[in-house]
């Protein structure tokens, strides 16, 4: 457990173009626990791993995962959980791993005039909720989640990632 209480979160830097974006690993961590604080999941003894990989990483994961051979900004991987109860000398609980692409991320932000922090706090939201049992597959649980997401943004002072969706693009 971290001393916040929020999900121990590891970092992992896999593609150097990363190194130019020097608040990253900040901006991540802050968007986890806002979002941790924010959702109806205990996540004070758990922890997650997030990948800060490339176009490259991330489209290898998402063929091998999900049979798509194309780059994606995010990518969730729950973690199975145990069975029964936990004990005092369980390990943290896994909620899963994330996986962040930096040049789709880029390109998107610059795409939609977006500062890259808002939305790479935003895909890091969106990979969030999904470790914690969020989805999107219908029309009811997508409107939940993006709700959600607009509220844990709105508490980091973002502004609403989907506002300009209704317009033709």
């Amino acid at each position: 457990m971290t001393p916040d209480g929020y999900p121990a979160t590891e970092i992992l830097v896999t593609a150097d173009c990363w190194q130019r974006e020097t608040e990253a690993e900040t901006t991540i961590h802050r968007a986890i626990e806002a979002a941790s604080a924010m959702v109806d999941a205990d996540t004070a003894d758990a922890e997650l791993a997030i990948m800060l990989t490339d176009d490259a990483g991330i489209r290898t994961l998402n063929k091998n995962w999900r049979n798509i051979d194309k780059p994606t900004n995010v990518l969730s991987f729950p973690a199975l959980q145990p069975a029964g109860p936990s004990r005092d000398d369980d390990a943290p609980r896994m909620l899963g791993d994330i996986a962040i692409a930096y040049e789709t991320t880029r390109a998107e932000a610059d795409a939609e005039h977006k500062l890259f922090d808002h939305h790479l706090s935003h895909l890091a939201i969106h990979g969030f909720l999904h470790l914690v049992g969020y989805d999107h597959e219908n029309d009811d649980d997508a409107e939940v989640m993006e709700d959600l997401e607009r509220n844990i943004l709105a508490q980091l002072g973002i502004p609403d990632p989907y506002a300009h969706d209704d317009q033709v693009k």
